[in-house]
Parts: structure tokens; C-alpha cells; sequence
């Protein structure tokens, strides 16, 4: 054991000004959702990403990864890169204009509980004067593909672009003398979020999705990084489910997407594979979050040794106590959000280190790894971003400090 607090982040960072830009100047292939790619794009992306490693180790990262750059953003303010990149990678999706922000509400029923629209989202009803407040907009910004549907059968793509987003990363830690990095990919259960004309039910679309992104889990892997799977789902869901199910019901709707996610994960070594939980990264009132003790137990379940989840923004900071009861299993590794990305105010380092002890004297420092709450980049200003980062890598100093002495 080190005396130290490892350090990373929940993956997406701020993208330069350049490589928007890049991005946005990209064409399209005829599907309408793939990003053409050219040498000197490429290029340009390798340098950033070589950049981008340098800057997260002197800001106190130690455990960095590829800020999510090999998926596109086209926009200063994007929430949703983390998401959209896997059109490109998937076959089987078309644009149909059926936009995920347009679709008609569904109703669930005691004993069938179906996802409803963006729009008729619990949160978004019950403050519908904020979120259609133009004056000071709850946003999420603009994502650089359309939302497709999914109108035939799924199958992986992506194995050139996932390829190249693992080369840029293992390079620049290289360059760095650095062993371990992340890279994120999309889970089934979020996948599986978007229209469905092709086949026509939910398990079956969910499932399909599994067997699709294992190739790209696979890939990150075998290039000797750390596969970091995004999950919302298990926790955001509950808040698109209207009107608002039993937990019970909630539980086994979910457990569904624990199933189809351990069962991409089947034949990598769970060291290998850090999972990522949230409530949903937009900037609202978050009132209609599921607590996590509903949940947490079901993370738990997921072939994973390290389990990422917010715990610094006011709506679940409290939530570290609940590890007082739950047992953490051996061998596995807590790297809960220490610095928001739903604020613009820069965590002070002595907060950062009162945070990573609360983690640290229920569950032993060598099972914590102070982290994000979610990604930065596309949803506060760089310079924030990096002033949190910087500060992260402060906090952990004098957290290990206190408690290894």
C-alpha cells in the first residue's frame, strides 16, 4: 500500500477551442450520423490527447484518461458526447426524425414500467417554469449527431475508431512513464434509451445493445487500459419513469440492466473495469432522484473493482454515510465525486481532503480514489474545470497527509 489518495476523473474534459472547431468543420458519411475522419484531424487529435495526459499529471491526476476526445464535440456546451459517439459505432441506427426530445410521453402501469420521454421527465414537470426559463436556461447544450432510431438489427462498428482513441491514449502515457489509464464506453442500458422500430421490445433491444458494445469493451481492454462503463441509466431512469414506480418495481426493471451489462462484461477481468453512476449531469433540481441505498447494492452486483458515483453536489453529498451500513465488498475500490461539475464554485483543498476521509475512515484509504462527480468538459468553463482538478490533486495531498501521517 502507498501513502498516497489516487486521483482521476469521471472522464469527459474540456476540449480546446481547435478541436471544436475540428469537429465541427467534419462532414458526414450518408448514414447522417457518422463523422468523417481525415489524417489531419487524426493528427490533431493524437496532440491533443498527448497534451491533454501532460496537463492532467500536473494537475494532480494519477490516474488519468483520454477527456472522452475521441468523441465528438462540436459545441462549447454539450452534455451528451458521452452518449452520441456510440451512433457512429453502431450499425443498425437511422435518422427518422423521431427525435428523442419529441417523443409523446408513455405512462407506466403496476407491473409494466416503461421509460417515458425526455420531456416528460418528473424533475422537468414538477419545475416546468425553470426548464423552460429562457432567461436562465437549464441546458445541455448541443450534441454533434442527431439522436437516431434503432430500425434494424445492432451490430459494433466502431473497431477503426475505438482503435484510434486507444493508440492516442497509450501513447501519451507512455510518453508520460505512465502504466494505467481510462477510456469510457457506453453501457446497454443507456444504449438502449433510444426509439426502437426494429425489435420491439425491451429486452430484446437492451440485450442487443450488450452484444454490441462487449467488441468495444474487448478493445479497450486488450490495449491494456482501464474500461470505465457510463451507466446512467441505473440511477436516471428512475426519474424517467412516470408516474414514479414502487422501488420494487424499480429494482427489477434495473436489475435487468445489471444483467445485460455483466453479461457484455463476460470474460474481462473485473480489475480491469471501473463503473461509472450518476443521477444525470444537467443542471436542475435533481428532487426526483432515487436515493442511492435503494441502489447501491445493485452497483455492487455489477463485474467491476472500482465503482464511480457522484457524492459531491448538494443533492447526494450526504449520501457517503450509507457505507456505514452497507459492507464494501473485498477487493474493490470506491471513487466517489469529491469536486461537481454542478457548480462553478471551486471546491476549497480542505474540503476536497474533509471528503476523502469521510470515504476514507469508513471503507480504509487504500479502497478510495477521489474523483469527479461526472465529466467536466462541455459543461463548466475550462478554466473552472481545471481550477477543480487542480484543487482535487491539492485536497488528496492533504488528505493522505492526515491519515497516513
Amino acid at each position: 500500500m502507498t501513502n498516497k489518495i489516487e486521483t482521476s476523473h469521471a472522464g469527459s474534459l474540456p476540449r480546446s477551442a481547435e478541436l471544436i472547431a475540428a469537429n465541427a468543420a467534419r462532414t458526414f458519411a450518408e448514414d447522417g450520423l457518422t463523422l468523417e475522419r481525415t489524417a489531419e484531424f487524426d493528427e490533431l487529435l493524437a496532440n491533443a490527447v498527448e497534451q491533454l495526459v501532460a496537463r492532467q499529471l500536473a494537475a494532480g491526476i494519477t490516474i488519468p484518461g483520454d477527456g472522452e476526445y475521441g468523441k465528438a464535440m462540436s459545441s462549447a456546451v454539450d452534455y451528451g458526447a458521452w452518449w452520441s459517439y456510440s451512433f457512429q459505432r453502431t450499425n443498425g441506427l437511422e435518422v427518422t426524425g423521431a427525435e428523442i426530445w419529441e417523443q409523446q410521453p408513455l405512462r407506466s402501469t403496476p407491473g409494466n414500467v416503461r421509460l417515458t420521454s425526455f420531456p416528460d421527465r418528473r424533475d422537468r414537470n414538477l419545475f416546468a417554469a425553470a426548464y423552460s426559463d429562457t432567461e436562465h436556461p437549464i441546458t445541455t447544450g448541443k450534441i454533434a449527431t442527431a439522436f437516431p432510431t434503432t430500425t434494424g438489427p445492432l451490430s459494433y462498428k466502431g473497431h477503426e475508431a475505438v482503435a484510434n482513441d486507444v493508440t492516442n491514449l497509450r501513447s501519451a502515457l507512455d510518453a508520460q512513464g505512465v502504466e494505467n489509464g481510462f477510456i469510457t464506453a457506453l453501457s446497454p442500458g443507456s444504449g438502449a434509451r433510444i426509439a426502437d422500430q426494429y425489435y420491439g421490445n425491451d429486452r430484446d433491444h437492451l440485450w442487443a445493445w450488450a452484444e454490441s458494445q462487449r467488441e468495444e469493451y474487448r478493445a479497450i481492454v486488450d490495449g491494456g487500459l482501464i474500461l470505465q462503463i457510463d451507466d446512467p441509466s441505473i440511477a436516471e431512469n428512475w426519474d424517467q419513469i412516470n408516474p414514479e414506480p414502487t422501488i420494487d418495481e424499480y429494482r427489477e426493471f434495473t436489475q435487468l440492466r445489471v444483467d445485460a451489462l455483466n453479461y457484455a462484461l463476460e470474460g474481462i477481468d473485473p480489475e480491469r473495469v471501473r463503473f461509472h453512476l450518476c443521477w444525470g449531469s444537467w443542471h436542475g433540481p435533481h428532487v426526483t432522484d432515487i436515493e442511492f441505498k435503494h441502489i447501491a447494492d445493485l452497483m455492487l452486483q455489477i463485474n467491476a473493482k472500482y465503482y464511480s458515483f457522484e457524492a459531491a453536489n448538494v443533492r447526494h453529498e450526504h449520501e457517503w454515510k450509507i457505507w456505514k451500513d452497507i459492507e464494501l465488498p473485498k477487493g474493490k475500490v470506491l471513487v466517489p465525486g469529491i469536486v461537481s461539475h454542478a457548480t462553478n464554485v471551486v471546491e476549497h483543498p480542505e474540503l476536497v481532503a474533509d471528503r476523502i476521509e469521510n470515504f476514507a475512515n469508513i471503507v480504509g484509504p487504500e479502497n478510495v480514489i477521489a474523483s469527479t462527480d461526472c465529466g467536466l468538459g462541455g459543461r463548466i468553463h475550462p478554466d473552472i474545470a481545471w481550477a477543480k482538478l487542480e484543487s482535487l490533486g491539492e485536497g488528496a495531498q492533504i488528505a493522505a497527509k492526515r491519515l497516513f501521517g
